[in-house]
């Protein structure tokens, strides 16, 4: 099987994302935070792909890894505040873990070769 492209995978959290979001009542203040960094990853990732120059592809990468890094804090206070169950934080977690690795080597790889 093919590994996933950051960008399929950020497809699939931010779906996954909103579906858990969608049955959340009364943390619109978390949720929407949630929404707006998770939808930022893919935006991000999908953008650098059209980048003017290697400066704005690693500025981009960058942006999409701190929005990773934001999504897993919103996740993290869903779940300690009981709005979504152990098992669903740990897959978007996860998933969200395999993103930001991903992003990282990127840029790195792009930073090693300037």
């Amino acid at each position: 099987m093919k590994d996933k492209t950051i960008k399929e995978l950020a497809v699939e959290l931010t779906i996954q994302t909103t579906a858990v979001c969608d049955g959340i009542k009364g943390r619109s203040v978390f949720v929407n935070q949630l929404l707006r960094s998770c939808s930022s990853i893919g935006a991000n990732s999908f953008e650098a792909k059209y980048a003017q120059s290697k400066a704005d592809f690693i500025n981009k990468l960058e942006i999409a890894l701190k929005e990773c890094y934001e999504t897993q804090y919103w996740l993290e206070i869903l779940y300690k505040i009981n709005s979504i169950d152990g098992t669903t934080y740990k897959e978007l977690n996860d998933k969200c873990g395999t993103i930001r690795r991903k992003l990282i080597s990127s840029i790195t790889t792009v930073k090693s070769k300037l």
